[in-house]
């Protein structure tokens, strides 16, 4: 099978074959989303990934995070509620909380889950018990992708209304294969992941791989060495959950999420250099790239 060879490339025309809703004045019109995310180590994860979403366009943010970083957090995005939660020592959601996370699931437009977690344990027990009951349309990110790789069905109930954001060593993990396998083929592995799990898989990389379930494949090929620094999958994650919160199918989020994240960097290298920008800048930039297409 070759690699793209029926992949659709993501430009500017390709994403106005498939506009954005419109914006409305009012913040409850754009959509809520709420982003559950950062360890007491990783508070910057939850930080860029929450205004990722509002940089996208999304109208209200709650936040839940670790109850140690969350004054601070709150300061930091003025602009978001944020709760606090119990956590595990290492800062991961403790199973404990569950119920309350759901309940805030449930008044959301769409929920982001994982940037900043890297204790697979520990997100595991939290997820195992709190995905199969959340109806909202999800984005899992990162750490969170090893929900599917031990349920690959755990979210077939939200009939395609679920995106999977990873790396491709995340993707190998979701996936069980080598990771020389999605270096040689992101796409197809992509498609494999998307079609078996029924979700939208958005693998970014030297390209940007989008497959969904019903195997449509999309490729964005740029973005360039800006990206490759410390919070940029979690700057992507959260426009992509900002989309979603919009009103976006989960397919036309993480497509204009694959171009708004790589344009984001292919801005800043023109601006700052190749490389030296930081990921809160990229967030930054997507109101302006927005625009750039309307």
């Amino acid at each position: 099978m070759g690699e793209a060879h029926d992949a659709v490339t993501v430009t500017p025309a390709t994403l106005k074959e498939q506009p954005l809703p419109e914006p409305a004045a009012g913040k409850d019109s754009r959509g809520h989303v709420v982003v559950v995310a950062g360890t007491t180590s990783t508070p910057g994860a939850a930080l860029v990934a929450a205004e990722a979403a509002l940089r996208a366009g999304a109208g209200k943010l709650t936040v839940l995070t670790c109850e140690t970083t969350a004054v601070a957090l709150a300061v930091a995005v003025p602009e978001a509620m944020v709760v606090p939660l119990a956590a595990t020592q290492s800062g991961h959601p403790s199973v404990a909380v569950v119920d309350e996370v759901r309940s805030h699931a449930e008044t959301a437009d769409a929920v982001l889950l994982g940037c900043g977690w890297f204790d697979a344990d520990a997100v595991l027990a939290f997820l195992r018990p709190l995905l199969p009951q959340v109806s909202t349309p999800v984005v899992l990110d990162a750490a969170a992708s090893a929900y599917l790789g031990s349920a690959p069905d755990g979210l077939v109930h939200l009939e395609g209304r679920a995106v999977l954001t990873v790396n491709p060593g995340e993707l190998a993990l979701t996936d069980g294969c080598e990771e020389d396998e999605v270096a040689a083929h992101p796409g197809q592995v992509s498609r494999r992941v998307a079609e078996r799990s029924r979700v939208v898989v958005l693998c970014g990389g030297s390209d940007k791989h989008v497959a969904a379930p019903d195997g449509r494949t999309w490729v964005f090929t740029g973005g360039g060495p800006a990206l490759g620094v410390s919070g940029s999958g979690d700057v992507q994650a959260g426009i992509v959950a900002g989309l979603l919160a919009r009103g976006c199918d989960p397919a036309q989020a993480a497509v204009w999420g694959s171009y708004l994240h790589g344009r984001a960097g292919e801005r800043l290298a023109a601006e700052v250099g190749p490389v030296g920008s930081l990921a809160r800048e990229q967030a930054r930039t997507v109101p302006t790239v927005l625009a750039e297409i309307h």
